[in-house]
């Protein structure tokens, strides 16, 4: 194998990134100028400065990487979740917590706009979230069920994690096309949801 085809030497003599973090800004602009299907991650490693094989040490997959830490966001939020005290309604916990789950920064608010309309409009991606809302969808399940003395994979707990989740993606949607505050249209959409639910 000639040197420049090794596969964990740092490319284009840049300072090769050093965290997760830096390797998924570095592929998301790539994603939004060239576009995902044409974006390979031998072209993320190059721009990265490392090899194909530390790419994978970051990230399992190509689809994975616009998703970022969500990972880390899902076990985030099941923490606040299994910390809130037993007199919060459980409707009042969720509400904050999927609230927190979805809030930035006002300076990353452009780049997470583009990484959603990545997210929700690339038929690739869309299919790959399967994986990363069940994941979302176990720890509200989980958490419902906990309060109410229910199994997780019971009627009512699935259907109120299928339900918050759906109202999350509606804010989304509504979000990238008019504009208006993200924590506004979550807000206004678990009002539409939590009266359904409402002992």
């Amino acid at each position: 194998m000639s040197p420049e085809n090794t596969p964990d030497q740092p490319r284009g003599g840049r300072a090769p990134v050093t965290t997760k973090a830096q390797l998924g800004h570095v592929g998301l602009q790539l994603f939004f100028e060239r576009g995902f299907e044409r974006t390979t991650v031998d072209d993320i490693a190059a721009a990265a400065g490392i090899g194909r094989r530390t790419f994978f040490r970051y990230f399992a997959s190509k689809n994975d990487l616009p998703w970022g830490d969500f990972d880390g966001l899902v076990e985030a939020m099941r923490v606040r979740l299994a910390s809130v005290p037993q007199d919060v309604p459980p409707l009042a916990a969720l509400r904050e917590a999927v609230l927190a789950f979805n809030r930035f920064p006002d300076v990353a608010d452009e780049d997470h706009r583009r990484r959603m309309t990545l997210l929700l409009g690339t038929p690739e991606l869309i299919a790959h979230s399967t994986l990363r809302f069940a994941d979302w969808r176990r720890a509200v399940a989980d958490f419902v069920a906990d309060r109410l003395g229910e199994d997780p994979g019971g009627l009512r707990p699935q259907t109120i994690a299928w339900t918050y989740l759906a109202a999350s993606i509606a804010a989304y949607e509504r979000w990238l096309v008019d504009g208006t505050s993200l924590q506004d249209l979550l807000a206004e959409a678990m009002d539409l949801i939590e009266g359904a639910f409402r002992p």
